[in-house]
């Protein structure tokens, strides 16, 4: 939210303060003297008035997890391993999932405690696509490719899907690349021609490709160059 809104929302100011501590230079951000109402302060940030601090700040944190099959797109469930329980990090519960995979879905899961970054990934309206490899059942045929990129109508939601790009690999194999993340949507997809989808694993999201290095169930930080991507 802007500087000065976060400091109205503190019992100790009232507007005419915060207009006179800005016009003052008395507040840092991230240790920089802000005049500016319109400067942003994010829950990561450090916020100090007269060198008191007003908010600690936190480290934002980013991981690249393989998800194996067998596990849970959660931080907790009573039942099954989750791909938090993957995770070995200090306060590891204040991460959140960056885009749900299905219990046997494999592949590329991103996780981050920072909200607005994991918004820019997963929202439909920034376009970015999510890419899987697909094997289904029955044999893929040229009319999938032309559907998916039309769009599919899903009653149960009253929509139809964003268009999809589909890669013929093989005839039982493809690649896919969509930009939503509807409820089981590619399951669903390959659905509507009656094919069971076999094996889903998710290779990429937005720009950031999964890494060969990891195995299921590894992870990494993401670097700082991974981070600005999105």
């Amino acid at each position: 939210m802007r500087v000065d809104r976060f400091l109205s929302n503190l019992p100790r100011f009232n507007r005419q303060q915060v207009r006179l501590a800005l016009v003052e230079r008395r507040i840092k951000v991230d240790g920089q003297i802000v005049s500016d109402p319109h400067t942003e302060v994010r829950e990561f940030s450090r916020v100090e008035c007269d060198d008191e601090v007003l908010q600690a700040g936190k480290a934002a944190r980013y991981f690249m997890l393989h998800k194996p099959a067998g596990c849970v797109s959660a931080t907790r469930d009573p039942e099954h391993p989750t791909v938090l329980d993957l995770i070995h990090e200090p306060d590891k519960h204040d991460l959140h999932i960056a885009g749900r995979l299905d219990f046997n879905t494999t592949g590329l899961m991103l996780i981050t405690n920072d909200g607005s970054w994991s918004r820019r990934l997963t929202q439909p309206q920034t376009k970015l696509a999510k890419i899987y490899y697909v094997e289904t059942e029955q044999l893929i045929t040229p009319e999938y490719a032309e559907t998916f990129a039309r769009g599919l109508y899903f009653a149960f939601e009253d929509l139809t899907t964003q268009p999809a790009d589909l890669q013929l690999l093989a005839p039982r194999a493809a690649r896919l690349a969509i930009i939503e993340g509807r409820y089981h949507q590619v399951k669903r997809m390959f659905g509507h021609f009656d094919n069971k989808v076999m094996r889903l694993h998710r290779e990429q999201m937005g720009p950031l490709t999964l890494d060969s290095a990891l195995k299921p169930g590894e992870y990494r930080p993401l670097s700082a160059a991974e981070i600005a991507l999105i």
